[in-house]
């Protein structure tokens, strides 16, 4: 858009509002510099409407920035929230290069504070924009980052400086942009949050496509409205611009025959989706398709950001309401009420598929010799086609919530997470003796290869599967001591969702599954052979029961009758001895009623 002005000698003059991607006719995107030039010249143009922000710093020392608009100058949140407006938060390249959304956003927020027609977007929404998460992997420009992506001609890496996938990172909160993220999340405390990436996958005619979580762990009333209002409309709005809109994540079950449907995929919290379902709030996920051209790509992103404005104007006190409702709702779940119904941890498909209507490309099928199996090849020539998608969700896992948790101060690194999550933690100021819930976890069995810097037992994901085996917890009543300084998690508060996620271990990114509590899993005593076989046979002497489950075990399992030290083990651990090592017992306890304990004041 361009706009006359007087130049020197009193002649008009044409201002160039070009941003840097169409100023490259799209062939280009411009580094994290030209990007924030561009957007401090609309700041300075526009003083009263918008306001650019620091709000931490990358692993490699770059300036993590946000991007305000506003129609009237208003730039604190508590003040935005006390005016009853929207508060939407959209996020730019954490997979950098995905950096789509960072021009569709410069974009859009250009033509809002300079174009009357769009003005009203703002007169119910403050609009907050990242314009790029991970600088560190934007920074890292190469031709060669996105094999499967037409366009630009240099993209930015998918990991930050350390290689870890920031989208992968919520839950656990390992990097320092995660930290930054967390911090000015709570600070804002959007209303709506939208994360935007460029899909991988099959090929077919939709340029934009996207996921809202309406599954069982959402709150209901949110996930009627997505389901009712939304969703058809963000469909409305994007194909009357002349895209081509799909309301569901595109993953096949079969990627080597895409005739078997469109496949349903958890939304676990190490996600930034799956994590505003842990914040009470929608999470919006942008897929813009990988192989269409830049240009279509970036316009489509505008288009569907510019749908959702619209529905956060006319749905602005709806929205409120609903947040106000889940916000409440999760401070009740540690009430007796509440603890009488199940709290689901972990979502799977049932068998239940729809057949749908899906707009993609005729394909063949044949048998690659290069990968040995069956290789699909898209064409250029449009076909509808009637998929089956899987539509049906259960609770795979799901839990009987305490009132609250207790961790011993030791577990610092697990408490630590949770206060740069903004969880309420109180601490016990005196030695605490009572009765809790606790965990003895057996079976688990690690991967030999990293996972985002770790060695996790996961569960669940578009893309990973189950790593590792997780084995069995089991639960049982008892009475234990906690030294002063513990750290209590009560489940009173908004964030108890992500209190729960954290510290039960079954749940798909607990601190467990994480590794945060491997050394519980360590033997730290042993016995040397000569004095467990003297041991070994006394026992067997005093208990012919034991001596009975010994032989039987011989007899029924080869590998541990061939196997010296696992037979003199199955003496140690059962012995006095070994039972102290306690390995397996998870030093977390649920507590059953937060009464009688010496806390600091909340």
């Amino acid at each position: 858009m361009k706009a006359a002005r007087s130049g020197p000698s009193g002649r008009r003059s044409v201002e160039d509002w070009r941003t840097p991607c169409e100023v490259a006719e799209y062939r280009t995107t411009p580094d994290y510099a030209e990007t924030v030039t561009y957007l401090e010249r609309i700041a300075a143009a526009y003083p009263g409407r918008v306001r650019i922000e620091d709000f931490g710093t990358t692993g490699e020392g770059r300036p993590l920035k946000i991007v305000i608009a506003s129609k009237d100058g208003v730039f604190e949140p508590d003040a935005v929230h006390a005016s009853g407006r929207v508060v939407l938060l959209v996020q730019n390249a954490i997979h950098a290069g995905e950096m789509d959304g960072k021009d569709a956003c410069v974009a859009l927020l250009r033509d809002i504070v300079r174009n009357r027609e769009l003005a009203h977007l703002l007169d119910r929404v403050v609009l907050v924009f990242i314009p790029v998460y991970n600088i560190d992997g934007h920074e890292r420009r190469s031709p060669d980052n996105r094999v499967n992506q037409n366009g630009p001609e240099l993209m930015g890496w998918r990991a930050n400086g350390t290689n870890l996938n920031l989208n992968r990172d919520y839950m656990k909160a390992d990097a320092p942009e995660t930290r930054a993220f967390l911090r000015m999340f709570h600070r804002w405390r959007p209303d709506f949050f939208v994360d935007n990436h460029v899909t991988d996958g099959a090929d077919f005619q939709y340029d934009v496509t996207f996921a809202l979580d309406t599954t069982p762990d959402v709150f209901p009333g949110t996930a009627r409205w997505i389901r009712d209002s939304v969703t058809p409309e963000l469909v409305r709005r994007v194909d009357e611009s002349g895209h081509l809109a799909f309301p569901a994540g595109v993953f096949l079950v079969d990627d080597t025959d895409p005739a078997k449907g469109l496949a349903f995929n958890e939304d676990p919290p190490r996600f930034s989706t799956g994590q505003m379902i842990l914040e009470n709030r929608p999470g919006l996920l942008v897929e813009l398709h990988m192989l269409k051209d830049y240009r279509t790509r970036v316009t489509g992103d505008y288009e569907i950001l510019r749908a959702l404005l619209e529905v956060l104007h006319r749905d602005a006190t709806t929205l409120l309401a609903l947040n106000r409702d889940a916000d409440r709702a999760a401070a009740e779940l540690g009430s007796p009420r509440a603890r009488r119904s199940p709290f689901p941890l972990i979502l799977g498909k049932d068998g239940t598929t729809t057949p749908t209507e899906f707009r993609g490309y005729r394909f063949t099928r044949s048998l690659s010799e290069v990968s040995g199996t069956m290789a699909v090849r898209y064409s250029r020539e449009p076909v509808d086609l009637t998929l089956p998608m899987e539509t049906g969700v259960r609770v795979v896992v799901s839990v009987m919530l305490p009132a609250g948790y207790i961790v011993p101060p030791q577990w610092t690194r697990v408490t630590d997470v949770l206060e740069a999550h903004g969880v309420e933690l109180r601490r016990t100021t005196a030695p605490w003796t009572g009765r809790v819930e606790r965990y003895r976890a057996t079976g688990m069995q690690w991967p030999t290869r990293p996972f985002e810097g770790h060695h996790p037992i996961l569960r669940g994901g578009n893309v990973e599967r189950e790593i590792g085996h997780f084995g069995t917890c089991t639960l049982a009543t008892e009475t234990l001591t906690f030294p002063a300084g513990s750290a209590v998690a009560s489940l009173d508060q908004r964030l108890s969702k992500v209190v729960v996620h954290w510290l039960e271990p079954e749940a798909p990114d607990s601190a467990l599954r994480w590794g945060f509590f491997d050394s519980v899993f360590e033997q730290k005593e042993s016995g040397e052979a000569y004095v467990m076989e003297k041991l070994s046979r006394e026992a067997m002497a005093n208990d012919p029961k034991l001596r009975s489950e010994f032989e039987r075990r011989v007899e029924t399992d080869r590998e541990f009758a061939g196997d010296p030290s696992a037979r003199l083990a199955f003496f140690y651990d059962r012995s006095p001895w070994g039972k102290a090592n306690r390995v397996g017992e998870y030093p977390v306890g649920r507590l059953l009623s937060l009464r009688g304990l010496p806390l600091t004041e909340g």
